[in-house]
Formats: C-alpha cells, structure tokens, sequence
C-alpha cells in the first residue's frame, strides 16, 4: 500500500515513511496495517485492542494508546501534529483521509 509520503508493503511486513525504512514491532505493523486499510473510519481503544490483540476489551487499553504514540514517533515527520494517524477526541483514532495511491 503506497499513500503520499509512506509506503507499507504488506508481503514482505516492511514500512518506508520518506526515504527510510521504519523498523516497527509485530504488533505495530499489525495496527498500522489495519488502520491503513480502514481509512477514514474511526476506531475506538476497545475496538482496537480487540482486533489487534485478540483479547477481550477488558484488558490494559492503554497499550493501544502506547502503540498508537510510538507509531507516530516512527512514521510521521511531527508526531505532535499528525498526518496518517489522528486523534478523535472521547472516540478513537483513525488513519487520516487518506487513500491509497497504490494498493
């Protein structure tokens, strides 16, 4: 998947912001890819946690707030004012109105 400026190439679990590989953890990957695939639609920590992690709702959601922070720090130019991932304030996040140049 291309969008402006960040690439994610699925098959080979790999992620270019710019001209630099991104090195992110298993679980990183995982929320960054389904948020990339799910563009413009806004996703709560419960719904998240469930989906990335597999478990149910009630465990820590802070982590999906940690991931999401960290993500940030690796794959955008000024996290405190992000491009890909936003923030919707007593929601959730979602992958900012963006689609894919390339799929």
């Amino acid at each position: 998947m291309e969008f402006p400026g960040l690439v994610i190439d699925t098959a080979a679990r790999r992620v270019f912001a710019g001209d630099k590989e991104v090195n992110l953890t298993g679980k990183e990957f995982d929320l960054l890819l389904f948020l990339a695939k799910n563009p413009n639609r806004v996703f709560t920590k419960e719904e998240l946690f469930e989906r990335i992690w597999g478990m149910d709702s009630l465990g820590d959601l802070s982590t999906v707030t940690v991931h999401i922070r960290k993500l940030r720090e690796k794959i955008e130019k000024d996290p405190s004012n992000p491009q890909y991932i936003e923030t919707i304030w007593g929601v959730g996040y979602r992958f900012c109105g963006l689609w894919p140049i390339r799929d």
